[in-house]
């Protein structure tokens, strides 16, 4: 219970740490300093009022329905005034979408050279939708999961607002991103951790693997950015982000994504192990050190080789619309894999993947050797928490 106790007071400071920290964030940044490419705060949601024109029109190839309607502009300084706007005049529109009476859409409004105040259609409002899978993702979560789905959701509510009101406005006032996102990482991983698992020794064990595991995840994105000569320009947003804040090292954001996208499944592979060399230290106390990192690594690989392919599978499929196009123009798998954005794939997908691979053996090292003696566990659960957040067995 005492170290419970100490657990819970280390976890509501790292809440005030991060509180703190987030509140001193934003200070000093000057957004109006940042030119707006795309969205802006002149794009803003509109309702479908009046419908004035359907046809159709040919687009170069493309012969495609078009609509021209009025809408009121539903936010911002020109907020109940209502405008005309083309959808697909001007160009190539999804098939199958056509707006109808008291659609909501995303439109920027502004004013022409003439002093009109135009409109023009930007995409279409899905906010309900969305809105209606987050219920159903809690509500699963919950029913699945219990408290432990409510930490988790807590946990990802911790993680949004680090990277939203930490790493990117720090990144934005010019520090390193690199540097950002390793002190980024480590807070919001720390206080997830705890909020799930609970002040353990199953997740003081994770938080060891997680640290190693991102900082050599870390060097090698360092050394293979550099190696490959990847620019960080193979993005197209990357060319926004250097119109609108040149003060950004654009490579370095390229590393510090690695680090950062690295995260969630590292998450994942080290808690598993950890969970697994206890359940293993717990229903057989008498195996050795060997015998144990030996079972708890069988485990370890068979998970990692599911993450994997996991991993491929689902970059090969948000990449498929990609794929397709270099086949089309029958570009070769050698030139494919020197095109700038291709490669800075390859590099993010690989070395992210290393280092999931490399913080198996390594977590299993530092669970194997934290339960390998009675007396071992009996000092460190005295002050880093029971096992595990669960009754322990005898």
């Amino acid at each position: 219970m005492k170290s419970r106790r100490i657990g819970t007071i280390v976890f509501v400071a790292l809440l005030i740490i991060l509180i703190l920290v987030l509140f001193f964030a934003n200070r000093g940044i000057d957004y109006g300093n940042f030119q707006s490419v795309g969205y802006s705060t002149d794009t803003v949601e509109a309702k479908v009022v009046e419908m004035v024109e359907e046809g159709t029109i040919e687009l170069g190839d493309v012969t495609q329905a078009y609509q021209i309607v009025k809408v009121q502009i539903l936010q911002g300084q020109y907020k109940n005034e209502t405008l005309q706007i083309d959808h697909g005049k001007r160009q190539i529109r999804p098939d199958g979408f056509r707006l109808g009476l008291n659609d909501r859409v995303m439109v920027t409004v502004g004013v022409s050279p003439e002093g009109k105040l135009t409109a023009f259609f930007v995409d279409y409002v899905r906010k309900q939708s969305i809105l209606i899978l987050v219920v159903i993702f809690v509500v699963v979560s919950l029913l699945v999961s219990g408290w432990k789905g409510i930490r988790s959701i807590l946990s990802i509510g911790v993680s949004l607002v680090v990277v939203l009101y930490f790493i990117i406005p720090r990144i934005l006032a010019g520090d390193n991103p690199i540097i950002i996102s390793l002190v980024g990482s480590i807070l919001f991983l720390a206080i997830t951790q705890y909020l799930i698992y609970g002040w353990t020794l199953k997740t003081q064990i994770a938080m060891a693997g997680i640290a190693v595991a991102i900082v050599i995840t870390g060097f090698l994105s360092v050394w293979f950015v550099e190696y490959a000569y990847l620019s960080g320009f193979g993005d197209e947003n990357a060319m926004y982000l250097m119109q609108q804040a040149g003060n950004i090292n654009i490579r370095n954001l390229l590393i510090a994504s690695i680090i950062i996208g690295t995260l969630g499944v590292l998450d994942d592979l080290v808690i598993g192990q950890a969970s697994a060399v206890i359940e293993l230290h717990m229903a057989n106390p008498s195996l050795t050190f060997k015998q144990r990192y030996a079972s708890a690594m069988n485990i370890g690989r068979d998970h990692v080789a599911a993450t994997v392919n996991t991993l491929v599978l689902a970059y090969m499929g948000a990449a498929m619309s990609m794929f397709l196009l270099f086949s089309i123009n029958q570009v070769s798998i050698g030139t494919m894999v020197n095109i700038n954005y291709i490669a800075e794939e390859i590099v993010r997908s690989l070395v992210g993947t290393l280092g999931l691979f490399l913080s198996v053996p390594i977590t299993t090292f530092i669970a194997c050797l934290a339960v390998n003696s009675p007396d071992r566990i009996r000092k460190l659960t005295r002050v880093l928490g029971p096992l595990t957040d669960t009754v322990q067995r005898d």
